[in-house]
């Protein structure tokens, strides 16, 4: 081929793929633009002519200058040879646009130069940053709830043990005198079966009042609340279980241990629901200046279709771990089964 037509060859693919690219190009040497397509120019509301020799602390903003002048250093340097990364950049008009950018070091007239392909990706950055606050309100959200739920709880555990655990006594007092005076067989019945039916019923009051808001949490501390729970669990499921506390356990808030304890509560839900197990172990330990929960079970595991990752159960309690500061890892056992275990600051 001729030298003039290689000549024009050459200026007419430079002209259909970097002149007319859809993506901006750029060439960054001595931390100035010596060369940028339209696109490139147009993402900041100039023209190639205006463009070209603007330096990168007149395009970047003030307090993201440094990092991109160290990330054009180490380029330069060839500490690294080609980075990736949003920047934000000042538009003409005064406000800031987002690019994703791709440069390399390559030489531009004999000099060492980044070249550089870029985006503009403001709206995809501007909807990741409405998600991320949208998933940050929901949790926020997320968090009051149970807060006020569990206030909610406490409320309506004073209700029933002092109001109508109340009432209740009263009425027992009243059959008991009842009782005593009753001489009539047929009535003596009555009265008895009376007196059993509100037993059942205060029994009823007591028991509903210890789910809403569990008196051991303020009296005993979370250890021993956590154990009397299981216990009760074991004979209530006939499992196995075993529960171990740490010695040095610091005690806790109360609205943190709450915490702790409906995941204690909700773990142990998931494993009378879905698991099959034959022996949960549980551990409560103090690491440092952190809370650790252990619950171990030889169940079916959590891969088995019916014990799902996303279930509500479970989605609350890695909300209320995220409420605490800590981290909920719900896994499968190496040899079947599954392991939950939370860990959380002592102090939030």
């Amino acid at each position: 081929m001729p030298d003039h037509e290689s000549s024009d060859y050459s200026e007419l693919s430079f002209q259909a793929i970097v002149e007319q690219s859809i993506a901006g190009v750029y060439v960054i040497q001595n931390e100035k633009f010596v060369y940028s397509n339209a696109t490139w120019a147009s993402f900041v509301g100039m023209s190639k002519v205006e463009m070209e020799g603007k330096s990168l602390r007149e395009i970047v903003p003030a307090y993201f200058i440094e990092q991109s002048l160290s990330m054009y250093r180490r380029r330069i340097s060839g500490d690294i040879a080609s980075v990736r990364y949003v920047t934000p950049a000042i538009h003409k008009k005064g406000h800031i646009v987002q690019l994703e950018v791709h440069g390399t070091r390559m030489k531009y007239r004999g000099e060492p130069a980044i070249v550089g392909v870029g985006v503009d990706v403001t709206e995809r950055v501007r909807r990741e940053e409405e998600l991320r606050q949208m998933r940050t309100d929901l949790q926020e959200l997320a968090a009051q709830i149970n807060r006020d739920r569990e206030q909610q709880r406490a409320s309506f555990a004073r209700e029933l043990h002092d109001v109508l655990g109340g009432l209740l006594a009263s009425i027992k007092m009243d059959i008991t005198r009842i009782i005593r005076r009753v001489t009539e067989p047929e009535l003596k019945v009555i009265t008895e079966d009376l007196m059993q039916v509100t037993q059942e019923a205060i029994q009823t009051v007591r028991d509903m009042s210890e789910e809403l808001r569990p008196s051991g949490l303020d009296h005993l501390g979370l250890a021993a609340t956590m154990e009397r729970e299981l216990n009760m669990f074991a004979a209530r499921h006939d499992i196995n279980c075993q529960f171990h506390a740490g010695d040095q356990l610091i005690p806790i808030s109360s609205a943190r241990a709450t915490g702790v304890y409906r995941i204690f509560q909700e773990g142990l839900t998931n494993i009378a629901k879905h698991a099959q197990a034959q022996h949960v172990d549980v551990q409560l330990v103090q690491q440092d200046d952190e809370l650790m929960l252990e619950m171990l079970d030889d169940g079916e595991g959590i891969f088995d279709g019916n014990y799902r990752i996303g279930a509500r159960g479970v989605l609350g309690m890695k909300e209320r771990a995220r409420d605490l500061g800590g981290v909920l890892e719900l896994e499968p056992q190496e040899y079947g089964g599954t392991r939950l275990r939370l860990v959380i600051p002592v102090t939030s």
